[in-house]
């Protein structure tokens, strides 16, 4: 049986190194690909369409992406229907993140799949890992919201501007602060 390769490791939420040289060529396709979407004519929405079909796993029908937007790898990260995404999201998808139907995030949101090993020695070697971000359905993010590596947020929840979302959000909620903590139930 052969050994696993580090995009193997990456894909299965394993610790690894993020310089492979395989890892390495699909970054920077995905870059390539977020700079096309970033600098072409704001009015070729269905140029735009036909990158971001590209670059993602799965651009649900109706959403839209503001640039300028950017991403590790891309095929990491699906979107619902009717999804609308302000301008300079960050998209760190190492492991996966599921965004569902008909969300509504604010500029400059950050979601943030990727860890890095506590002990100082394997974090000077390089090793990181990560865990999938899951955002439910209907769910609104203020802009400036931070999402943390393994957080889901539940449907027709709504996170105000500037929070950092480190836990689990439950459905129906508003959540402020850094941490985000729920503040009222919907």
């Amino acid at each position: 049986m052969s050994e696993k390769t580090m995009r193997d490791r990456m894909l299965a939420g394993e610790l690894y190194i993020a310089d492979d040289p395989v890892l390495g060529e699909e970054s920077r396709r995905a870059q390539g690909l977020a700079h096309r979407i970033n600098t072409m004519d704001p009015n070729d929405g269905a140029g735009r369409r036909a990158l971001l079909e590209e670059l993602l796993g799965a651009y649900g029908e109706d959403s839209e992406i503001r640039p300028p937007l950017q991403c590790d790898y891309g095929y990491q990260t699906t979107i619902g229907a009717r999804t609308f995404i302000n301008w300079g999201v960050i998209l760190l998808d190492v492991a996966t993140i599921t965004i569902g139907d008909d969300v509504q995030m604010g500029p400059n949101v950050q979601l943030l799949t990727a860890t890095h090993p506590l002990e100082p020695g394997p974090r000077r070697d390089k090793w990181e890992a990560a865990e999938p971000i899951v955002i439910g359905d209907n769910v609104w993010l203020g802009g400036g919201v931070i999402v943390c590596p393994g957080v889901t947020i539940g449907a027709d929840t709504v996170v105000g501007a500037g929070s950092v979302v480190t836990k689990d959000l439950p459905p129906g909620v508003v959540a402020v602060g850094s941490p985000a903590r729920v503040i009222r139930t919907l």
